[in-house]
């Protein structure tokens, strides 16, 4: 079963997850809206981290859970990533700090 973080947790598990990029749009998976929610599963002392691609057939998930575990390294000891594909991920879920990166980048957004 999963808890609720701490608020302090939460910011510090979200801002460290600012590092990981979606290696095609080249803004971070936090801005892009990709993170559903984070939760600690008590059972295995880990974080969780409920989360979505920008399309179900993207086959980056490796390299995303490697950054992942690079960008918590010092931050928790464990985490798993649950991929959630419900609800699916549209552009209305890019924050506004990831539209700016996103139009920086040259999108049209």
């Amino acid at each position: 079963m999963t808890e609720t973080l701490a608020p302090e947790k939460y910011d510090e598990v979200t801002e460290a997850l600012k590092d990981v990029m979606d290696p095609e749009l080249g803004v971070n998976i936090v801005d892009l809206g990709l993170i559903y929610d984070l939760g600690w599963d008590d059972e295995n002392d880990a974080l969780v981290i409920h989360m979505t691609l920008t399309s179900a057939g993207c086959p980056l998930t490796d390299v995303l859970e490697e950054q992942t575990g690079q960008a918590l390294d010092g931050v928790v000891d464990r985490f798993r990533i649950n991929w959630v594909w419900m609800p699916p991920w549209g552009p209305e879920k890019i924050t506004d700090d990831g539209r700016d990166m996103m139009r920086a980048l040259g999108f049209s957004i």
